[in-house]
C-alpha cells in the first residue's frame, strides 16, 4: 500500500476542498483493499451518490469517505444533513465509514480508519444548530458524529501514524463485532454498545461485575427511563459472552477475548 497521493491528478482544480477529494477519492480506489472480504481495490460510485462513496464488487459493503487535514480522530465529525442520518439509522442505510487523515504539503495518509456500520446508533449522532436566516441554506440543520462515545472495538485502523496495520488483523478486529448486525433493534444495540464502552474504559482484560456497575450512574444518565439498570448490564454481558466477545470465568469475573 503506497501512502503517498498523486498531486498531478487535481492540478487542473484551484479549491483546496476539491483538490483534496480527488486525491483521496482515487487513493482509496487504487489502494484500499475491503476489510469486510479483504478483496483489493474499492470501486467508486458516480459522483452525489445518496448510497455512499465506495463499494465492494465482491461483498457489496458500502463505504462513506471523509478525508481531514489532522492527524488524529477524535472529539467531532462534520457529516451531512441531520434528517438524513436519522432516517438512515432508522432504515439500516448506513454505510461503514471511512476516516482518512492526511499531512500537507507532502500528501501522504497519516491515519486511515473504518468505522463499521452497525456502531451507529442515535446516541452516536449531534444536532448541529439550524444555519441562520442569513445563510444560503438558511434554517439547514446538519449533524455531527460524535467519536468519544464510540466504543474502542468501533475504530478499525488500516493506517496508524504512517504505518500499516496487518491486514489479517483487520479483518479479524472486523469480524470480531459483526454480531451486532445480528441486533435490528437499534435501542439493543445501544445498550450493547454502551456496556462494551464500560467494560473497555476498565482498561483491563479481566474484570469483574463490580467493576461493571460503577458505570451505573453514566448509563442512568443515558437511559433515563430505564429503572432496572443494573439486571441490564448482566444481561448485556450474557450477550457478549454468548456472542464470544467475553468469556465468563465464573463468579462474577470475565474476560475480554482477543
Amino acid at each position: 500500500m503506497d501512502l503517498s497521493f498523486d498531486p498531478q491528478l487535481a492540478a487542473s482544480y484551484t479549491s483546496p476542498l476539491q483538490r483534496i477529494r480527488i486525491l483521496s477519492e482515487h487513493w482509496v480506489s487504487r489502494q484500499l483493499y475491503c476489510p469486510n472480504c479483504g478483496r483489493e481495490n474499492m470501486i467508486q460510485y458516480v459522483n452525489n451518490s445518496r448510497i455512499a462513496d465506495f463499494y465492494c464488487a465482491q461483498c457489496g459493503e458500502n463505504y462513506e469517505l471523509k478525508s481531514q487535514k489532522k492527524c488524529r480522530f477524535d472529539g467531532k465529525v462534520v457529516d451531512g444533513a441531520y434528517g438524513a442520518m436519522m432516517a438512515r439509522l432508522a432504515g439500516a442505510g448506513v454505510p461503514n465509514l471511512l476516516l482518512l487523515g492526511y499531512e500537507a504539503p507532502a500528501l501522504q495518509v497519516t491515519n486511515l480508519l473504518v468505522v463499521p456500520k452497525q456502531f451507529f446508533i442515535p446516541g452516536l449522532i449531534e444536532r448541529r444548530t439550524p444555519l441562520a436566516v442569513t445563510a444560503r441554506r438558511a434554517g439547514w440543520v446538519g449533524c455531527n458524529i460524535l467519536l468519544q462515545n464510540l466504543p474502542q472495538s468501533g475504530r478499525i485502523f488500516l493506517v496508524r501514524n504512517k504505518t500499516m496495520e496487518p491486514k489479517s488483523a483487520v479483518m479479524t478486529q472486523w469480524r470480531k463485532t459483526l454480531f451486532l448486525r445480528d441486533q435490528q433493534d437499534i435501542g439493543a444495540r445501544g445498550w450493547l454498545l454502551s456496556v462494551m464502552r464500560c467494560v473497555e474504559q476498565l482498561g483491563r482484560a479481566t474484570f469483574s461485575l463490580e467493576d461493571v456497575y460503577l458505570c451505573e450512574n453514566e448509563l442512568k444518565r443515558t437511559y433515563p427511563d430505564n429503572q432496572h439498570v443494573r439486571p441490564k448490564i448482566r444481561q448485556q454481558l450474557q450477550v457478549l459472552r454468548d456472542k464470544g466477545y467475553l468469556e465468563f470465568l465464573g463468579k462474577g469475573s470475565y474476560r475480554m477475548l482477543e
